[in-house]
């Protein structure tokens, strides 16, 4: 929707805390701050922080978000989750981890092109890294994001530069595109061509997610011969929607008396999503549960308080 202002804001804060009542019972209170100052919004977050056990930062603007988050991460004793960077990021994984058993391909093999570097963007990134993933490509507005140009990025775009992009090719989506086996989109509308989805890699997953106009259609992707495809639209199979992470993530976090979500957490509550999808269920169309499924909550709690504890990172 844009930078559409606080007022106007507050009704997809009343709803997620919706959505963390319904799907893990999770008392959540809708705030939204007249600000978009980073010192002013890390701060009012840390006064307010004694009368909560934990902290969802929503509709935060790249890069300001990975500096508040790993701010209030590092300032505060109690969980603090961007969900529009990490809950996405979980959810893709998730996706991803059934998707590979079909076209029988893997995190370490495939290449993968991410279009946009923002805040889903870099999340998913650093995620399938530690997934094992060795080669993957980032395009943004300015085109593939390389080496050669690191000075004149931005802090997050230079740290994407920096673990990205191993054979440091340069161009645009087409470039990045092209011998490809997976492609996630979580940048603009109608930017992937049927004609790039044909340069991919046979057996071919797209996961065009920019909503509610996706990056390509699952139609055209299909006759580009992509094999799965995913997008954050409900009213097609396979939606990549955060609903199936922040519930349980918190209500996991909370359980344990977790005093932060760590990377460990988010991998655990991926493979708990994906196990979801039996051997059986798992097909082209249905490789990640549904976002309704009331199942999902409650193994993502289980798994991040199991890690929690492993961890040794919980309140006595």
């Amino acid at each position: 929707l844009g930078n559409i202002g606080p007022e106007a804001g507050l009704p997809v804060m009343e709803g997620k805390a919706i959505l963390f009542k319904e799907f893990a019972n999770v008392d959540a209170f809708p705030i939204c701050l007249d600000t978009q100052d980073t010192e002013e919004i890390i701060r009012t977050v840390k006064l307010i922080a004694p009368g909560f056990g934990g902290i969802n930062l929503e509709d935060i603007s790249a890069p300001r978000c990975v500096e508040i988050e790993t701010r209030l991460k590092a300032e505060l004793d109690i969980p603090v989750f961007h969900d529009d960077q990490h809950g996405t990021a979980i959810v893709v994984v998730a996706a991803l981890i059934n998707s590979f058993k079909l076209v029988n391909k893997s995190f370490e093999t495939a290449k993968f092109i991410v279009s946009g570097a923002g805040a889903a963007g870099s999340s998913i990134i650093k995620l399938l890294i530690k997934m094992g993933a060795k080669n993957i490509v980032v395009n943004d507005i300015d085109g593939i994001i390389n080496k050669d140009d690191l000075n004149s990025y931005n802090f997050l775009k230079r740290e994407i530069g920096e673990i990205t992009n191993p054979e440091n090719i340069k161009g645009g989506l087409a470039e990045a595109v092209k011998g490809s086996d997976v492609f996630i989109g979580v940048s603009a509308a109608n930017i992937l061509s049927i004609d790039m989805v044909k340069t991919m890699n046979s057996d071919a997953i797209v996961f065009a997610m920019a909503n509610p106009s996706p990056e390509i259609m699952p139609e055209d992707a299909i006759a580009g011969g992509a094999k799965i495809i995913g997008t954050g639209r409900s009213d097609y199979p396979n939606q990549v929607n955060n609903v199936l992470a922040f519930p349980g993530i918190f209500r996991g976090a909370l359980d344990a008396k977790a005093k932060k979500i760590t990377e460990e957490m988010k991998i655990a509550a991926a493979v708990g999503i994906a196990k979801l999808v039996s051997n059986e269920e798992l097909a082209y169309d249905y490789v990640i549960p549904d976002a309704f499924d009331s199942r999902v909550s409650t193994v993502v709690a289980n798994e991040v308080k199991r890690i929690a504890i492993e961890q040794n990172i919980t309140r006595n």
